[in-house]
């Protein structure tokens, strides 16, 4: 086991900055290394096992469905894809009738533009400033951080950036060639920024007035995440596209754009050979059940507030400001994070940045209370020992 640092460094393009730790095995909130060391997992493999690792109901759907059918394209009918299908639509915002399944969050984001272009007949976009939408081309051209898109350069034209909770940007960068307005509901990876209710009307409003397409990216937000099975659900938003992904599979790559009757598209305009395949397809249904069936969605919100309310109090003298939203945490310091995030691993605790001065907690929804004061306990120790 001790040469696969060495393997991975070997053979594995250096595109992650590696943690310096193997993991080989995770059971709930907790994963273990190669020498045995515990770690209450609070990246859940960035916001992916919302209901912990290796859950019984994944475990068991994965095993049948993969004895029964394994690989199904679009072109046929599938049992298991419409139950999917049916079951999304009937637990998302009321504006959303039709599914696209694939298999990734950037994805979902690529299909959500294409679709956009098609139904508009328009071709640019507006989205925020510290928003991140994925890594392939076209979601790099609408993610804003320029360490993410300078090298990869000319990217797709047509999209805008405006500061995010600023109607009044919008307004004045909006278009007759708009084609869609591209926004986060909380911004994960800019920081766990939330925007406002009445900045979410005004947008709304317009998208309905000038025939834009709404497109609200929840891959890192939906499933629980927040305190509401969906973000736009904290402000009543009506998106014409939601782009889903991470927790939908409880750890099963997968991703899902869901689409309002605003969204015309033909045959054969755009496509998928492993979206909607039979094995995502069961999976993800074993985990919208053990959401449910388990009112994780409301235990995320109650966990999320015991752990602000409980944390604040130490008013520790580096920390900035807490934002909490659900179980999607982010505690900005005064100064960068990453010796505190590698402290904290050191301790037995896996967080995740945001920036560089946010420490983001992303734990499974059925984290306990008790590994909750685990967590706060180390923050307070690694965070509070630093003048």
């Amino acid at each position: 086991m001790m040469n696969l640092k060495n393997i991975e460094d070997q053979y594995g393009l250096n595109l992650f900055a590696k943690r310096g730790i193997i993991l080989v095995r995770g059971e709930k909130t907790l994963v273990w290394d190669d020498t045995g060391k515990k770690y209450i997992d609070c990246t859940s493999g960035h916001g992916v096992a919302g209901i912990g690792h290796a859950n019984p109901a994944v475990v068991d759907a994965l095993t049948e469905q993969a004895k029964t059918l394994i690989t199904c394209t679009g072109s046929f009918y599938n049992p298991v894809r419409a139950q999917l299908m049916e079951k999304l639509i009937s637990i998302s915002p009321s504006s959303l009738s039709k599914v696209f399944l694939c298999n990734s969050g950037t994805e979902s984001v690529e299909a959500a533009l294409k679709f956009a272009r098609l139904s508009s007949g328009k071709k640019e976009f507006i989205t925020a400033m510290r928003g991140f939408h994925g890594r392939t081309m076209g979601a790099l051209s609408a993610t804003y951080n320029p360490k993410y898109r300078t090298d990869f350069e000319p990217l797709v034209p047509g999209f805008h950036f405006v500061p995010f909770n600023n109607y009044d940007a919008i307004l004045k960068t909006v278009n007759n060639n708009t084609a869609g307005i591209l926004l986060e509901v909380i911004q994960g990876e800019g920081g766990v920024h939330s925007g406002t209710r009445e900045y979410f009307s005004q947008v709304q409003k317009l998208c309905n007035e000038r025939n834009i397409i709404l497109i609200i990216d929840e891959v890192q937000t939906g499933f629980g995440r927040t305190g509401k099975l969906f973000a736009c659900e904290h402000f009543d938003i009506q998106p014409d596209i939601l782009c889903l992904s991470k927790a939908i599979a409880g750890g099963f790559p997968m991703g899902a754009v869901l689409c309002s009757e605003k969204v015309k598209i033909s045959t054969g305009k755009h496509g998928t050979t492993f979206g909607g395949n039979p094995l995502a397809c069961a999976v993800s249904l074993a985990t919208l059940d053990v959401i449910l069936k388990n009112n994780l969605v409301q235990e995320s919100e109650e966990k999320g507030k015991y752990f602000s309310d409980k944390f604040v109090k130490y008013d520790l003298k580096i920390v900035r400001e807490v934002r909490q939203i659900g179980l999607m945490i982010g505690i900005e310091l005064k100064e960068k994070s990453q010796k505190y995030i590698n402290d904290l691993q050191n301790e037995g605790i896996l967080v995740l940045a945001a920036g560089q001065s946010v420490i983001r907690l992303l734990p499974p929804l059925i984290i306990s209370y008790e590994e909750i004061d685990i967590v706060i306990d180390n923050l307070v120790s690694v965070l509070g020992a630093q003048k």
